[in-house]
């Protein structure tokens, strides 16, 4: 497929530095939940609740750079039509993935008993696997628009 080499920087800069936020972020729910809940449910909860926040706020502001006006999107359907379908593939993907994040805070705001800690472990990893994948078919959108590797950020 014919790449977009030479259109204008869409803000890909800014791209990879909140990709690296949003990484951050993932990473951070990833370990509470992983982290032991036995006996402890409820200091369980409220770190998973705090991970939540940050991965929300991250990954709002995600969606308001690639979704917003004069956002990545728009840019890479401007410079290739052809790929409107993948823009709205990954549109599609930011309400799923901000319907997940919303039911596990309401599951973590509640009180949070021993014997819901695996559910809700299982739902926050699905999550993890949905926006997994979502970055990888961002970062996929933006090498075949722009030929640019946005990178493994740290």
């Amino acid at each position: 497929m014919e790449s977009v080499v030479g259109a204008p920087d869409p803000g890909l800069e800014g791209l990879r530095r909140l990709r690296a936020e949003l990484r951050g972020s993932i990473a951070a729910l990833e370990q509470a939940l992983a982290a032991p809940a036995l006996g402890r449910s409820g200091a369980w909860a409220e770190r998973v609740d705090a991970a939540l926040v940050e991965l929300s706020a991250d990954f709002g502001e995600h969606v308001a750079v690639t979704e917003g006006p004069g956002g990545v999107h728009g840019a890479v359907v401007a410079a290739a039509p052809r790929m409107s379908s993948s823009v709205r593939r990954l549109v599609g993907e930011h309400a799923v993935i901000n319907g997940l994040v919303r039911d596990l805070l309401a599951r973590v705001r509640s009180p949070v008993r021993a014997g819901e800690v695996d559910a809700i472990r299982g739902q926050g990893t699905d999550l993890l696997g949905r926006l997994a994948r979502h970055r990888q078919r961002g970062a996929d959108l933006i090498y075949e628009a722009y030929q640019v590797d946005l990178g493994g950020e740290t």
